[in-house]
């Protein structure tokens, strides 16, 4: 496909192109000529325009895409451009995590990277919730150059609320403005142009990295527009930013409205201050100065722009709540303050809600402003053409009627008198199938003035009396599900593309609807496109769907031209755009039965209650690509049926891995669902510690961590992912009737949105709980599903307040599981991936680390006792985890992370220590043991460790027992109190030996600096705590209050250091 000027594509109507939405353009000929192609293309808009400029070798050696930003509907195109290889830098598929940039970083830093050698200009593709999380490395960029810099592309859509409804918001980088470092500058820009201008200025500041943020919300996404390439300039080697900026034709600050008002207001470039600034040119008293550049901060140029008469400036700055304090009002307030003008600054938060208000709401923003300035009008309508015609077409996106919007905007880009805004939402959420709203909206050029986001000048607000000149429904199914016909202007024209006669129309639409009809005097007329296009064309396929799009297309002309139209007008407009025959059929036939299939329907009878009817809601943002892909929120879809479940989990597979500069990088694909850093380790000891004939058993394992990067501190605990046993979830597949083989794709829980495919027999062994106890909502969330009322009735039951003593019952004393649910009420059935998504996540089980890695090295220990019980019932049950553990073979692997404790040794190895543990919580202090040992190795002098442990039986439970009576022998324990309960005629426990070492204690933590801690189950607490006491009582002269209160004291210290469960 190449590019044409008039049309945007080479043929003027297929069912693979004009039938769809804009496809990728196609990169073929030289940069040049590309050049001439893409710009004054009224079928691109803006956000493709910088992708180009973006992407095209002569500015960017490479081009990293974050996947955030192609969940934005930006970066799409960037890709298919790279396949084909011309002209276009390489591309780089990056996932947005904590941390993410540092690799941009270390390619420019000097020394480090080929890159910095060869020269990069490295291009990102963000938004700004990937910004917020990148900017924390963004502080570690080395000086910028023309041969070495970082440019980021960041366009502006953040989801905010329950539906992910789409926001321009750039709350998420309130905080990320005060830590970026002096040598990034930072462009926002609003209109079409204004963006395309600033795409090219990033790459004209050769001396800064640069960050462009553009409304890819709305404007940027519009098509229509010419729009033109920056006047090219060759600025000079020591050409300031200022400089480059001013040459180009722009500013740092724009000042719109009254010269002499006594009121300003502040914004950040965007929507709303598109809006404020239309407002403030025809109101009197009020002046918008816009923040085009926000960094680097130009308090002088702010001085010189801001009206010498304003005395109260107003800041409207994003923050994610309204307790943020806003980086713009820091930086005004700051200007203002230092020039000791006395001017009073008042500072408005906005947060990402307010913003979707002001923007959606029709005149809510106007209300805003007019508690600012009061002489603001509180309609919309005093800012915009008198011929101004606003056109609303909604549709299903997979339908053949998907396409009349493009043919609609092609139509009336054709007058050289009109200017054509057009821009397509989707929502995937409210209907399956997905929802398309495609605003239009058209006025002469003569009258166009100000550039309103489009959101103001057409409101989808379900609230508002209506504000569309004409709409058409293309899908029958909307007038019975949402409420399309509010966004009717009254006395309006409604075209409803429908399978239903006259007849039938009314009885099939819920009284809401029939309502809306007759309250606001809406003309409705219907056509069957379907059963026209049979009788011309025939046989259904591709080309009764295009006679189909022609027939809409028709309809919509007669109507759009009002009393104007006449059969022979209607053909004439249509066949100067189609030409005289489509698909081989006569244009002049179509005509003639789509004016026969016209009709308008008078609605007499009244209609059922219906249920309550939905509005739409923007939350996705579709690209077509050239090879016929619908890509929506980053997300290939074989249906938009899948396109809410891709909305939620937008990768349908395990994250790539990014690119780091560690020795040991991680690898995300171990666990996809699980946030924290993992790693790959290797059994290679698992020891029994107790007798085989002995109740309990306790082992030892080791894990080989050569290679791994892991690394751990003393008394950290070990994350173990464990995995369900394999026997019971083959057991499980088979009652459920689930093929382990067959591939499902489930949610990555804690990973941003993502998801990936596993089979069932993975997801439920390594990933899903399906053996945990289910919360009190699984009843509920289950009962969903039954198909018996007595099944449906008990799950309700037990997850309401009423069952809580029954809930009680099943989870404390008979400790069901998932299974044994889903068991109990058989009729409840959810598929297997709803099933994944009500249970949720195996969590990691954590371990005290049962070792000193400065003593180990490669190896990490732990020690571990395997949980076994009988329910009443006599059903045995086992721990997850431990059972995982127990069964392990030496040389498998295992994926673990690590997790910080409280367990940690005092600064100074010479203060006392006094550690207890209770059976396997003797782990960590094995961890110490080890450290003093090696500590006095050294020479190094260490102060009194007393040591009290405490076990059933001394010949099978002495964990370790031989390990620490060679650390008795050493001197590294300085004082052992052993206590096995059921050795002697009378139940010996670890506070019974402290109380024999009551003054010793008492010195210790009271005089010395000692530090106490106790490790294992929580009963033994109250006793431990009292047997200090009493020594603190006895031996320091204080009151059992004042002991009490001193132990406490001791915590806030980490002086009494309690890992208890």
């Amino acid at each position: 496909m190449t590019f044409s000027k008039s049309s945007g594509a080479s043929t003027p109507f297929s069912s693979t192109t004009t039938l769809s939405s804009p496809p990728s353009p196609s990169l073929k000929g030289s940069a040049g000529t590309l050049d001439q192609d893409v710009y004054f293309n009224s079928r691109l808009s803006a956000s493709t325009l910088v992708e180009f400029t973006a992407s095209r070798q002569n500015n960017s050696s490479t081009v990293y895409i974050y996947d955030l930003a192609e969940q934005a509907g930006f970066g799409t195109l960037t890709k298919e451009w790279a396949k084909s290889g011309s002209n276009t830098a390489p591309v780089v598929d990056l996932q947005t995590r904590a941390g993410a940039g540092l690799s941009l970083v270390g390619r420019l830093s000097e020394g480090t990277s080929q890159d910095t050698v060869k020269g990069a200009v490295l291009t990102t593709y963000t938004t700004p919730s990937g910004l917020s999380m990148m900017a924390p490395s963004l502080s570690h960029l080395p000086a910028a150059s023309p041969t070495s810099r970082l440019v980021m592309q960041v366009p502006t859509v953040t989801a905010v609320g329950e539906t992910f409804s789409l926001s321009p918001s750039l709350a998420p980088l309130a905080s990320t403005w005060s830590i970026l470092p002096e040598n990034i500058v930072v462009l926002l820009s609003a209109t079409p142009q204004q963006t395309v201008d600033f795409a090219a200025l990033s790459y004209k500041l050769t001396h800064s990295h640069v960050i462009h943020i553009f409304d890819q919300h709305s404007s940027a996404r519009e098509t229509g527009h010419l729009l033109a390439p920056l006047p090219g300039k060759d600025e000079s080697e020591n050409t300031s930013a200022a400089e480059v900026i001013t040459n180009a034709g722009h500013k740092f600050f724009e000042c719109f409205g009254d010269a002499q008002a006594h009121t300003a207001i502040v914004l950040l470039n965007g929507p709303l201050a598109l809006t404020a600034a239309a407002v403030a040119g025809r109101t009197s008293g009020l002046a918008v100065l816009v923040v085009n550049v926000l960094r680097p901060w130009n308090e002088i140029a702010l001085r010189s722009t801001l009206p010498q008469s304003v005395v109260n400036v107003h800041i409207i700055d994003d923050v994610p709540n309204a307790s943020t304090q806003g980086a713009l009002h820091v930086a005004v307030f700051g200007t203002l303050l230092e020039n000791g003008t006395g001017t009073s600054v008042h500072t408005h938060r906005v947060t990402p809600s307010r913003t979707q208000e002001y923007l959606n709401k029709e005149g809510a923003f106007l209300k805003f402003l007019a508690g600012i300035a009061p002489t603001v009008p509180d309609t919309i309508s005093f800012l915009q053409s008198p011929t101004l015609k606003r056109v609303l077409l909604l549709s299903s996106p997979e339908s053949p009627l998907a396409a009349l919007p493009r043919l609609t905007e092609a139509l009336f880009t054709s007058s050289n008198g009109l200017s054509v805004r057009s821009l397509t939402d989707y929502d995937v959420f409210s209907k399956p199938g997905g929802i398309a709203a495609s605003r239009l909206l058209l006025s002469s050029k003569s009258e166009v003035t100000d550039f309103l986001p489009l959101a103001t000048s057409l409101p989808l607000d379900p609230s508002s009396e209506g504000t569309v000149d004409f709409l058409a429904v293309l899908d029958q199914s909307l007038l019975k599900s949402h409420t399309v016909l509010r966004y009717a202007k009254p006395r309006s024209p409604v075209l409803v593309v429908t399978a239903w006669s006259p007849d039938e129309l009314s009885p099939n639409l819920p009284s809401e609807t029939t309502s809306l009809i007759a309250d606001k005097g809406l003309r409705i007329f219907i056509i069957n496109t379907k059963e026209i296009a049979s009788a011309i064309e025939g046989a259904a396929g591709p080309a009764s769907e295009v006679i189909q799009v022609i027939i809409a297309h028709l309809a919509f002309v007669r109507l759009y031209l009002g009393s104007a139209a006449t059969e022979s007008n209607v053909l004439g407009v249509v066949r100067a755009e189609l030409g005289d025959v489509v698909e081989g059929s006569s244009l002049e036939t179509v005509s003639a039965r789509a004016w026969a299939g016209l009709e308008e329907i008078e609605f007499t009878q009244p209609s059922e209650p219906g249920s309550p009817l939905k509005a739409f809601d923007f939350n996705a943002i579709a690209v077509e690509t050239e090879s016929g892909e619908t890509v929506v929120n980053g997300a290939r879809l074989a249906s938009w049926h899948d396109a809410a479940k891709h909305l939620i989990f937008p990768a349908a597979f395990t994250p790539p891995t990014e690119p780091s500069s560690e020795e040991y990088p991680p690898n995300p694909a171990l666990r996809p669902e699980v946030a924290d850093r993992t790693y790959l380790v290797t059994c290679s000891v698992n020891r029994r510690l107790t007798p085989l004939e002995y109740d309990r058993n306790v082992f030892h394992l080791e894990f080989d961590t050569t290679g791994t990067g892991l690394k751990y501190a003393i008394g950290e605990a070990l994350g173990v992912h464990g995995w369900n046993d394999e026997r019971e979830v083959l057991h499980f597949c088979e009652w459920y009737a689930v093929d382990p083989n067959r591939l499902i794709t489930i949610p990555v829980v804690a990973g941003e949105g993502k998801m990936h495919t596993r089979t069932v027999f993975q997801a439920l062994r390594q990933q899903i709980d399906l053996f945990g106890h289910p919360p009190k909502s699984f009843y509920t969330d289950l009962a969903a599903y039954a198909t018996s009322s007595v099944d449906r009735h008990a799950l309700l039951f037990v997850g309401s307040p009423e069952g809580s003593s029954t809930y009680k019952k099943l989870s404390e004393k008979d400790t069901v599981t998932f299974v044994d649910i889903l068991k109990k009420y058989p009729s409840a059935k959810p598929g297997i991936e709803k099933l994944c998504e009500l249970v949720g996540d195996i969590k990691p089980r954590h371990y005290s680390i049962a070792s000193a890695q400065s003593v180990v090295g490669n190896r990490v220990d732990l020690l571990v006792v395997t949980v076994e019980w009988v329910t009443p019932s006599g059903t045995p049950r086992y721990g997850q985890c431990t059972r995982y553990l127990a069964g392990l073979k030496v040389g498998q692997k295992v994926t673990v992370s690590i997790k910080p404790s409280v367990m940690k040794l005092p600064p100074n190895p010479k203060q006392p220590i006094i550690m207890a543990g209770l059976g396997t919580g003797a782990a960590p202090f094995r961890a110490f043991l080890q450290h003093f040992a090696l500590l006095a190795s050294q020479g190094q002098e260490i102060g009194p460790v007393y040591y009290y442990f405490g076990s059933r039986h001394q010949a099978s439970e002495y964990l370790y027992g031989e390990e620490i009576e060679s650390f008795i022998l050493d001197g590294i324990i300085t004082r052992a109190g052993l206590a096995f309960s059921r050795d002697g005629p009378k139940k010996v426990y670890i506070q019974h030996k402290m109380l024999e070492d009551s003054e010793a204690l008492a010195q210790m933590l009271h005089d010395d600096d000692g530090v106490f801690y106790l490790c294992g189950p929580t009963w033994p607490v109250p006793d431990v705590y009292e047997a200090l006491v009493n020594a603190l009582v006895k031996y320091k002269g204080a009151d059992p209050v004042k002991a009490g209160q001193y132990l406490e004291s001791l915590k806030e210290e980490e002086r009494y250091v309690l890992e208890v469960y």
